[in-house]
């Protein structure tokens, strides 16, 4: 079965996919590394030479055209379920988990990791909530189609299996 990771940067979707896929012994796909991969560039270089728009266009195109093994974990960007038909794409080929967390959390997570997320690098405090609150309103209408919407806060591996009924 492949499993689709949804949600917020900072949500949880690498750490909580890398430690599920270990317990259920799947393979684990960090999409924005194959992105990286396939743009030979970090995804913030991307960014800043070819725009959002080109981004966006890229990420659907690794999505949908790379091979993901038969029981595989995909952790997917914030923004990827949220273009062009990427939700319906991910819904039609596996199981979509929202990681779903409040903005005040998501801003305390990534405080110290916004120097790797072009569209946060230069926000603080509120502002960064602000920024995450507004984009979750826009985001969670695509979020919220997800099969499952689970509460990342103190989410476990065991956990979210059992969610799945794969535990």
């Amino acid at each position: 079965m492949k499993i689709f990771l949804v949600g917020f940067m900072g949500s949880g979707k690498t750490t909580i996919g890398k430690k599920l896929a270990n317990y259920l012994k799947y393979e684990f796909v960090d999409l924005d590394k194959l992105i990286e991969v396939k743009a030979g560039m970090s995804i913030v270089d991307y960014f800043e030479i070819h725009g959002e728009n080109a981004f966006r266009e890229l990420e659907k195109e690794v999505l949908q055209l790379a091979h993901f093994g038969e029981n595989a974990i995909i952790a997917t960007g914030g923004g990827a379920p949220c273009y062009d038909d990427n939700m319906a794409w991910m819904s039609a080929n596996g199981q979509v988990v929202y990681l779903s967390l409040p903005p005040k959390a998501l801003a305390s997570r990534l405080e110290n990791s916004k120097a790797d997320r072009p569209l946060i690098r230069n926000l603080k405090g509120e502002q960064l909530v602000d920024f995450i609150s507004n984009k979750l309103k826009e985001r969670e209408p695509f979020y919220n189609q997800s099969k499952f919407v689970v509460s990342a806060s103190d989410l476990t591996a065991e956990r979210l299996a059992f969610y799945l009924n794969l535990g």
